[in-house]
């Protein structure tokens, strides 16, 4: 008899156990989710940032210079492999228009200090801007999942 009564305490306990293990295993898969979430978003804009900076350099290089060595674009290609790794399709594509326009810079005529000056006065030109927007959506939308 005592058995019988006792019955419906122990359900309840073993229920609320029950619930307390399943509430703690939900915030912890969330919160494992978004730190996951985080760690890829640092990854990416770091690897981003190293792209910018070595096509900065190549593309100031191109402007001054003839590729006499194609070795010259290595480091840039390298970086499109590590972004083909993890990156969108739109970021991807913006990285090979991006080195492919400064592979076609390096085959143009060499301009002087005046002549960038004056390109610069006539447009807007930043030939990492369509790649830098591509990355920003991305990154906003990686967010967004958190």
């Amino acid at each position: 008899m005592a058995l019988v009564s006792s019955l419906p305490t122990i359900l309840l306990a073993m229920l609320g156990v029950s619930a307390t293990v399943a509430v703690a295993w939900i915030n912890q898969r969330g919160h494992n989710r978004r730190e996951l979430l985080r760690e890829d978003i640092r990854s990416r804009e770091t690897l981003y940032g190293e792209f910018i900076a070595e096509c900065a350099r190549l593309f100031v290089d191109a402007v001054q210079h003839t590729l006499e060595k194609p070795e010259t674009l290595l480091p840039a290609y390298g970086l499109i492999n590590r972004i083909r790794l993890c990156a969108s399709q739109e970021v991807l594509a913006e990285a090979l228009r991006l080195v492919d326009r400064i592979a076609e810079q390096y085959f143009c005529a060499n301009l002087t200090a005046p002549e960038l000056r004056d390109i610069r006065r006539a447009v807007e030109v930043d030939p990492m801007k369509s790649f830098g927007e591509a990355c920003r959506a991305e990154l906003k939308a990686i967010r967004m999942q958190a």
